[in-house]
């Protein structure tokens, strides 16, 4: 019996020195260059996320203004790119003449001087749009921005077309599987060497329709990241990394990072491995999954030489504190 037990014991400790030499970063290589810089929505206004809901019209609650730009154009876009975004992110929805138009909001009640879903009008009514009309920085007393937004809200086409060789992660905003048959359709007329620029992510139904039309381009929903995360939870231990975690993005709260095996310098080696990119966003609090990684605070806590990326909403902010 003593003999059983001392045997049990020895294969323990043998199985936990096992997975924390597997997981330790004091054999592993040293991390690759410096973190990779995701801009959400491009260089844009901020809001307060309290008491924000699915419903909350945002643009109503911005801070004072910072900068010129509004989210999901070309402008904004192009100022994050030259504050030093490695990639940048924007939403897109279809219109009613086959187009794709880079838009947030599922309507454009919000944002905009027009009244309806985003995807019920054509591209010619979407463009006529004033996309600057609903901002507002002190409850709707001013309207900084009002007037300014004629005519910039821009198609995917014209987006991919200013930015040659530019890396970029499209965001599907519904769950209508037929959309992601029809991104597909169009991003499959690009050449390999551009699609391998591009990421794409959103609702589980349209992410799946799209992985099967164009399985080479990276893909991330809610089902394949839970997927990917549960079960890397129980094995990932032993090094294995799950099928549902290759050719994809992994978005990982940076409070809840440290509880991934061999975080980061094994995991982040891993996910590399299975062509996957690990982004960090800000802290999880329960309620809130999306706000980036935007103060100085925040990003004084990443682990020490981290080289994965960042999600941030304050490209402007998080750029200059990372080394070349």
């Amino acid at each position: 019996m003593r003999r059983a037990m001392r045997l049990l014991l020895v294969g323990f400790l043998l199985l936990a020195a096992f997975a924390y030499l597997n997981n330790s970063a004091l054999l592993a290589p040293a991390g690759i260059g410096r973190p990779t810089l995701l801009a959400h929505r491009g260089l844009a206004q901020t809001f307060s996320h309290v008491d924000v809901k699915a419903d909350t019209c945002t643009a109503s609650r911005i801070d004072p203004p910072a900068h010129p730009y509004l989210e999901n154009t070309i402008a904004s876009m192009d100022a994050a790119f030259r504050a030093g975004a490695d990639i940048v992110e924007f939403d897109v929805h279809p219109t009613t003449d086959g187009a794709f138009v880079v838009f947030h909001d599922w309507t454009v009640d919000c944002r905009t001087d027009g009244k309806g879903v985003t995807r019920s009008h054509t591209l010619a009514a979407l463009q006529a749009l004033d996309i600057g009309y609903g901002y507002s920085a002190d409850g709707g007393r001013t309207f900084p921005f009002r007037g300014k937004g004629v005519g910039l809200m821009p198609t995917l086409d014209e987006v991919l077309s200013a930015f040659p060789g530019k890396r970029f992660l499209i965001h599907v905003k519904s769950n209508d599987a037929g959309e992601g048959q029809q991104l597909a359709a169009k991003l499959a007329r690009l050449p390999p060497s551009r699609l391998a620029d591009l990421i794409v992510y959103g609702g589980n139904a349209p992410v799946a329709a799209f992985a099967v039309k164009l399985p080479a381009v990276r893909t991330m929903s809610k089902a394949s990241l839970k997927s990917c995360l549960l079960r890397y939870f129980v094995l990932g231990w032993t090094g294995y990394v799950p099928a549902a975690c290759s050719n994809s993005m992994l978005l990982v709260p940076i409070n809840v990072a440290p509880w991934l095996w061999g975080w980061p310098v094994r995991f982040l080696e891993r996910m590399r491995r299975a062509h996957t990119d690990v982004y960090l966003l800000g802290p999880w609090d329960g309620d809130e999954f999306s706000r980036g990684l935007d103060s100085a605070d925040e990003f004084r806590n990443l682990p020490a030489g981290y080289s994965g990326g960042i999600w941030t909403n304050r490209i402007d902010r998080i750029a200059p504190m990372v080394k070349p």
